[in-house]
């Protein structure tokens, strides 16, 4: 029996969306009888365990709870969007420790929650992606850099360089409104990018490892009202207007096999692991633009990686299975 640490919650905006990402995990996990699922909660300032107790994770990999051994853990999933999961905080210490995780190292989950890391990786892979202005510093200087910037593009989103799921995340169609976005990007993230505002189609791959292969799922798209953006609220309200379509239709097979590329290409060259979800805008013109790097993608119901990969023809037990077995040597006896 393997002792598997499920780890969710964490200390940032996402914390609500870890626990029901991690209650479909769970499930998936508890279909394998080789695994014994044991659930944490990170809060701030501690850690909390399914009963309530406090525990911590030491260097000898063993969860422990008070003067109590809880477990000698020997796999981690870290479903925590957003910091400290996605920031690579966590694998990190697993790194530091010996212990397997499921998910992107540290190094690449770093990168990617960055969105101008990313676009640096990115332009330097000659990987299309939304024109925009940087900014490090939130002065007057800056203010007029975004100014000059929306003249030229006319509409722009105010994107937190460090945040997930679009929180600090501002569309701005007024000059007169810009420097308000601004000013509350900068409350999210020391970092704040001013990118162009383009209509496009959003559209999704899952980018996954299993069985010895990497593997790019067809696009899926999300559908959002055409005056609005996929934001937090659209993305998990209950009121949300938008919808999904785990495989979109009317693009080309040249649109899909460029998608797949890029989409893979990014993946190999950030040294990502295990999954992620790779976000794209198809411009009006044709334009093939590379969004965001997921690197622990949302597992809720009604979130796309698990839609995408079971459309495919995997199913998540399976490939939790695979990722599990062959990062504790046992795929091959």
């Amino acid at each position: 029996m393997y002792q598997i640490l499920l780890m969710c919650g964490g200390d940032g905006s996402e914390h609500d969306i870890s626990l029901t990402s991690a209650d479909f995990i769970e499930k998936k996990l508890r279909e394998t009888a080789e695994f014994n699922v044991i659930r944490i909660t990170l809060h701030k300032d501690y850690w909390e365990t399914a009963d309530g107790g406090r525990c911590f994770l030491n260097n000898l990999r063993e969860l422990v709870s008070g003067q109590n051994k809880i477990a000698d853990i020997d796999y981690v999933v870290p479903c925590i969007h957003g910091f400290p999961g996605e920031t690579g905080d966590i694998q990190s210490y697993l790194e530091l420790i010996g212990l397997p995780y499921l998910g992107c190292p540290s190094e690449g989950s770093k990168l990617c929650f960055n969105k101008v890391s990313t676009k640096l990786w990115l332009s330097s892979l000659d990987i299309p992606n939304t024109p925009y202005v940087f900014l490090s510093e939130n002065t007057q200087a800056a203010h007029a850099q975004a100014f000059q910037a929306m003249r030229k593009w006319e509409k722009v989103f105010v994107k937190a360089a460090s945040q997930g799921s679009s929180v600090g995340c501002y569309k701005v169609e007024e000059l007169s409104k810009l420097s308000e976005a601004i000013n509350d990007a900068f409350n999210y993230s020391q970092q704040v990018l001013v990118e162009k505002a383009e209509q496009p189609r959003e559209l999704e791959v899952a980018v996954y490892e299993y069985d010895g292969k990497l593997i790019a799922t067809n696009p899926g798209e999300i559908l959002t009202n055409t005056e609005s953006f996929y934001s937090f609220e659209e993305k998990y309200s209950a009121s949300s207007k938008s919808s999904t379509v785990v495989e979109a239709s009317n693009l080309t097979a040249e649109q899909r096999e460029q998608i797949k590329n890029y989409a893979l290409k990014a993946f190999s060259h950030l040294k990502l692991k295990d999954l992620s979800r790779i976000d794209f805008f198809l411009t009006s013109d044709g334009r093939i633009l590379l969004n965001e790097i997921n690197t622990f993608p949302g597992m809720t119901p009604i979130s796309m990686f698990p839609k995408m990969l079971e459309n495919h023809g995997e199913n998540m037990r399976d490939f939790l299975k695979d990722r599990i077995m062959l990062a504790l040597g046992e795929k091959q006896k």
